[in-house]
């Protein structure tokens, strides 16, 4: 259901904290016309855990008039309060999202049992398309081959999962025991510059954060995959390698990817909800540095 390239959009904001939809808007604007297959917003570089349920279907409105169909639209409803995450997926149904994204309830680590009975419960209450989304760094466990494979074959209504594992034989083992009996699940990575091992590995391609910073990057490399233009995927494979480094510039990661947007030239903050330590002066010039470094590549 879900191929190629995808963006967990960043969720910008003013220096109070309120959302920026022009800013957003602009932003949209500017993955769609770069070729972006899809939109997640309120995945993790969405900030997800720092909005209010009121908070996040005023940006779920916002988001779905201006993708206006245009790409898909994919909702991050994860949580810890299964009453809210039920609500926010059937809002997000009823206001024509595409799909939605749950990822792991975090902190206590749910066993294989809870993990199934928590999507399980989504995909029962809600006849919308739910992709898994696996963060075992974040949530505190994993969703193994055999758990999704469970998933994938009770309930039709889970169509794919993004696997953010640094470790890429996870995701080979996740296609290759799911794909043979559901070829229609979607197996996208969550990291970056898996994009190649991922689809030679026979999954679908990338949800992953620098697509913010360089869309064009990404569906050109996707394109000459497909082509088989081997030279020009190696060149951006290259270029992604280095933006790679993006993610080690600040405190957290997802105020360093706002923080190359706006190096970028998009007028915005790159406020991060707290209790996120904020760009420094030098961290921004490291990240221009960064910026400048890939475009130089040839």
């Amino acid at each position: 259901m879900f191929k190629g390239i995808y963006t967990p959009s960043i969720t910008i904001l003013h220096e109070d904290g309120t959302f920026n939809f022009p800013a957003m808007e602009k932003h949209i604007n500017n993955l769609i016309k770069n070729g972006i297959n899809g939109i997640l917003f309120f995945g993790s570089l969405g900030e997800f855990f720092a909005f209010s349920l009121d908070e996040k279907k005023q940006m779920i409105d916002f988001a779905i008039k201006a993708v206006n169909k245009r790409v898909s639209v994919m909702i991050g409803v994860g949580g810890t309060i299964m009453e809210d995450v039920i609500e926010l997926t059937q809002y997000a149904k009823t206001a024509g999202a595409d799909a939605a994204v749950a990822v792991s309830p975090y902190y206590f680590g749910p066993t294989d049992t809870a993990a199934e009975i928590y999507f399980g419960t989504i995909a029962e209450k809600v006849d919308i398309p739910i992709m898994l989304y696996n963060f075992p760094a974040r949530t505190g466990n994993d969703l193994t081959p055999d758990l999704v494979y469970k998933l994938a074959m009770k309930y039709p209504n889970i169509v794919g999962i993004k696997d953010t594992v640094d470790n890429i034989s996870h995701t080979r083992k996740l296609i290759q025991k799911i794909k043979p009996e559901r070829p229609d699940f979607s197996i996208l990575s969550g990291f970056d510059e898996y994009y190649l091992v991922n689809r030679i590995s026979g999954g679908d391609g990338v949800l992953c954060g620098l697509t913010n910073v360089d869309p064009s990057l990404f569906t050109t490399l996707h394109t000459a995959y497909e082509n088989k233009d081997f030279i020009t995927t190696q060149t951006c494979a290259q270029k992604v390698s280095t933006l790679m480094k993006l993610y080690d510039t600040t405190d957290l990661f997802i105020t360093g990817i706002k923080a190359a947007v706006k190096a970028n030239g998009l007028e915005m903050s790159a406020y991060t909800k707290g209790p996120a330590v904020q760009v420094t002066n030098t961290q921004y010039q490291n990240i221009k540095n960064i910026l400048t470094e890939a475009h130089k590549q040839q």
